[in-house]
């Protein structure tokens, strides 16, 4: 036997834990519909049953709910970057959604894909879609989402069994 000692790390996150861990993200996307006044309470519950149907099937990179001036440049933001291969075993609360209805603005949801969903045929995506019962139209987008003139900063992050979800915010 060698004096080394050796570990091996094996996410064994479920839906479950993916799951929980968009819980978080599901009470900052409710806050943020309710404080701006731009969805409603039932358009962002579509949101969210897709999106977690994203995030369950491993196809979701980050997501970004952005506030847009009327020339469609982002006011403020916030990013949610998934990573499968964390160390978080729980989530921090939500919070800190100082949003407030600006007039003259709209609100989007982008969600990033990563290559798994790339991958897949324009017939897979429309087959995944089917199956998994998704309430709206998903299509691209010309948003510019690097948010290069705004400030960044770490906000909570969401996590179970290994499955984490980091917010950060864009103002």
């Amino acid at each position: 036997m060698s004096g080394y000692n050796t570990t091996t790390r094996t996410n064994t996150f479920t839906v479950i834990d993916i799951r929980k861990t968009f819980e978080g993200f599901e009470a900052d996307l409710r806050m943020i519909a309710r404080r701006t006044n731009k969805w409603t309470i039932a358009y962002a519950e579509q949101q969210m049953h897709d999106v977690l149907q994203f995030a369950e099937g491993r196809y979701v990179n980050f997501i970004d709910i952005i506030l847009l001036d009327r020339n469609q440049v982002p006011l403020r933001a916030v990013r949610y970057t998934v990573n499968s291969e964390g160390k978080a075993i729980s989530s921090q609360r939500p919070g800190s959604n100082d949003w407030t209805d600006i007039p003259s603005t709209t609100l989007s949801l982008l969600v990033t894909y990563n290559s798994d969903w790339s991958a897949l045929t324009p017939e897979q995506q429309a087959k995944f879609k089917s199956d998994n019962n998704f309430e709206l139209t998903w299509g691209s987008s010309q948003i510019d989402n690097s948010f290069r003139h705004l400030s960044k900063e770490n906000a909570q992050l969401y996590g179970s069994n290994g499955y984490e979800v980091q917010k950060t915010n864009f103002k």
